[in-house]
């Protein structure tokens, strides 16, 4: 059967689907002959894809190996003297050359397009034979006849082959190879590889050079981390699922696909993914039983929901980005323009800047923006090029940054800033050296105490994570209001655990949709919701006013929490104060800011993660507060030690905003002793979390479900101690809390 093949953007696509021979030049020697005739037909190919039930793609270095050995092969048949018996030799020569022009025919028109590594060696054997039959021959007239065969014949035809770069690729392992052997065709060629019912390709094979350092499992996605000796970034290559099913399944699944596509699902239930994934899984699930059934194959029900499982995720999905956004590995994934030309990037929390075997193609992009414009309400483009919206998919939720012209000269591009598919916690934290045990105790004391924090940071820092888990450290029985433009913050796990809390969503300052409420206008029917916790996702422009002028004259009286961009305490006061337009006075109204950092070592390969300062805003100060001293550290970050330590201010007890929570605490009030020891009780808490989970193996302890119980149960026993003795004994409160934390964990 002849294969279909088309030229489209210097694209050579071949139909291999019933086709007598495979679909991989590595592996088969009649596709390696059939795509090396094709680029002779055709020129100006800088890639080459063979499709059949899975797509292999072959890049532009790989093309062009190619495109040699078509052109060698065209030499070859155009050298003077060569496959013509009359020109091939001097007269006296006829009966030498007709058996050596036969083999050396058959050798260039019939194995050099299927096997040119194998026509090379023998020819090298060729020259090698005749070379010792001249030296052997009596007559002068019989070692002319082969001197002449030699250099007019071979020579010619391995120079030519030798100038390939496909041959210098496989002249180091050539005296190893058995005739017949394409192992070495496997090692040079390494296609992306794409089922298709699939838009992303992936490269299967991992980096040549690549050293293993690390492997784990996403459920059934195979996850590989290689060091390249040469490269900066490693390397993080996924194996999903769909990469190890049968031809059956992959028939399968295409005709499943193919079918879903003409049974598109309405706008309305795109608008809404949680629905229209499982509509489609349903769907897909019968359709795949039915369509095994008739082509004869036995699946079981496993087989089936694996099958439908990955269907929905290329269909109602979004295919390779929810392979990327179920590792809680992962932190941030960068799709960059022109798509279709360069991988997805990662950030990976334990190796950082990895580039992965993932390249998406244009139909994706294409296929995320309609959906994200769906989701989110808002446009994307060229009057509108920035999106900003948030994602959710099995396993994991990020906030999405899209672009695309005027803003992107080359197209669609996307950022995801993945967020733990389960809040951070404060043992989190110490888990990973963000904070140490005492900042933990410290903001659980101030949190309590109702005061307001901005949590200060460049991009990437932490500072959205470290506002949820102060969130978390909430007591239940407090009302919360959290705004935000782009949903970022775990008011959904914490509704499940039982939090009473109320989600406001405001225009974005990018995108500004204008049938979106301004930040300042949601921020004011907040504080009309009645007496709550305030959470403001960030502080981006005008809210800003409206926030401080609430604080100022006393509207809020519990803890406000929020975000904002700034490097250092002085940053904040001078990018709200300067850029936002409030007032010196009411800035006052912030108490504390906590400052993360995203820190580098020595050698500027590695970065990680710290907060770096806790300021106390004091209010005696008229103009600048850092010439006046209105910024007064109570943690510093010490480089050396790699902790955040307490200052002489904080140690002394001589923080105005500690001392004036207890001035509202009848047991506290002018008692610096027993504030510390309850500061220290919660510090001692968040750490024997720590070291239960590490002792226990136990990672699920530092979740927020045990986070969340572990505070309230220090209420409580605190409540009934005090009850009991009069007073909150720390030690008692401990060995309480430390008791019911064992039964609890059953040990």
């Amino acid at each position: 059967m002849v294969c279909e093949s088309e030229i489209v953007n210097n694209t050579l696509r071949v139909n291999c689907l019933g086709c007598v021979y495979g679909s991989s030049i590595e592996d088969f020697e009649a596709c390696m002959a059939t795509t090396i005739d094709k680029l002779i037909k055709n020129k100006g190919v800088t890639r080459i894809v063979l499709a059949e039930t899975r797509e292999n793609e072959y890049d532009f270095e790989q093309t062009k190996m190619l495109i040699e050995i078509a052109d060698a092969f065209n030499r070859i048949l155009n050298v003077d003297k060569l496959l013509s018996l009359d020109k091939l030799g001097p007269a006296g020569c006829e009966e030498f050359y007709p058996r050596r022009l036969a083999e050396l025919q058959f050798l260039i028109l019939e194995v050099l397009r299927k096997d040119p590594i194998g026509a090379y060696l023998q020819i090298k054997m060729m020259i090698l034979r005749e070379k010792s039959s001249m030296t052997s021959a009596r007559s002068t007239k019989r070692k002319q006849c082969y001197a002449y065969y030699i250099q007019h014949a071979l020579e010619p035809i391995r120079i030519i082959l030798e100038s390939c770069k496909l041959i210098q690729l496989a002249k180091p392992t050539l005296k190893t190879r058995k005739p017949g052997d394409r192992s070495i065709y496997r090692d040079i060629f390494h296609p992306i590889v794409r089922p298709n019912f699939m838009l992303t390709r992936f490269m299967l094979v991992p980096p040549k050079t690549g050293r293993l350092v690390e492997k784990y499992y996403i459920g059934n996605t195979l996850v590989e981390i290689f060091k390249v000796p040469t490269r900066v970034r490693y390397i993080y290559h996924i194996t999903p699922a769909e990469f190890k099913l049968t031809e059956e399944k992959y028939t399968i699944l295409d005709a499943a696909r193919r079918y879903l596509a003409e049974h598109r699902p309405s706008e309305r239930e795109i608008a809404e993914p949680e629905q229209s994934r499982a509509i489609f899984k349903n769907i897909g699930r019968d359709l795949i039983h039915e369509l095994a059934r008739r082509m004869n194959v036995s699946l079981d029900a496993e087989e089936i929901e694996e099958l439908a499982t990955i269907l929905a995720r290329y269909t109602a999905g979004f295919g390779v980005l929810e392979l990327l956004l179920s590792d809680d590995k992962i932190q941030d994934v960068h799709v960059n323009s022109p798509i279709g030309l360069t991988p997805i990037y990662i950030y990976h929390s334990d190796f950082e800047e990895c580039e992965t075997n993932l390249i998406p193609t244009k139909e994706d992009a294409e296929a995320w923006a309609t959906r994200f414009r769906l989701y989110s309400g808002r446009p994307l483009d060229e009057a509108n090029p920035v999106l900003d919206t948030e994602l959710t998919v099995p396993g994991g939720r990020a906030r999405v940054a899209a672009i695309t012209r005027t803003l992107s000269p080359e197209g669609l591009a996307f950022t995801f800033r993945r967020h733990r598919e389960r809040p951070w916690t404060f043992p989190l934290f110490l888990k990973v050296k963000f904070f140490d045990p005492l900042y933990a105790g410290l903001m659980s004391f101030i949190i309590d105490g109702g005061r307001a924090c901005l949590i200060a940071g460049g991009r990437s820092s932490g500072k959205t994570s470290l506002l949820g888990a102060m969130m978390l450290e909430v007591m239940r029985k407090f009302r919360m209001i959290v705004q935000e433009d782009t949903l970022e913050l775990p008011v959904v796990q914490m509704r499940q655990a039982g939090y009473n809390i109320e989600r406001l969503k405001s225009r974005s300052v990018i995108t500004r949709v204008e049938t979106e409420l301004p930040a300042d206008e949601a921020l004011r029917t907040a504080l009309r919701l009645g007496d709550s916790v305030l959470i403001l996702g960030e502080v981006r422009s005008v809210e800003g006013k409206a926030l401080f002028e609430a604080m100022r004259i006393g509207a809020l009286a519990n803890f406000v929490g929020g975000t904002i961009h700034g490097e250092s305490a002085y940053g904040v006061y001078d990018r709200i104060v300067n850029d936002l337009g409030v007032p010196n006075t009411s800035f006052k109204a912030i108490d504390l800011i906590t400052i993360c950092s995203m820190l580098r070592s020595p050698d500027g390969l590695h970065r990680f993660r710290r907060v770096t300062a806790l300021t106390e805003v004091r209010k005696n100060w008229k103009e600048d507060p850092d010439l006046e001293g209105g910024f007064v550290d109570l943690m510093k970050y010490s480089a050396k030690e790699d902790r955040l330590k307490p200052t002489p201010v904080l140690t002394d007890g001589e923080s105005e905003v500690l001392n004036g929570i207890a001035e509202r605490v009848r047991e506290w009030h002018g008692r610096w002793d027993d504030i510390w020891d309850n500061i220290q009780l919660r510090a001692k808490i968040k750490e024997a979390m720590l070291n239960y989970a590490n002792r226990l193996g136990r990672p699920e302890i530092l979740e927020a479900d045990w986070t969340v119980e572990g505070n309230e149960m220090f209420h409580i026993i605190s409540e009934s101690v005090k009850k009991e003795i009069g007073s909150l004994d720390s030690k008692i409160i401990f060995e309480k809390w430390e008791n019911w934390f064992k039964k609890k964990l059953k040990i």
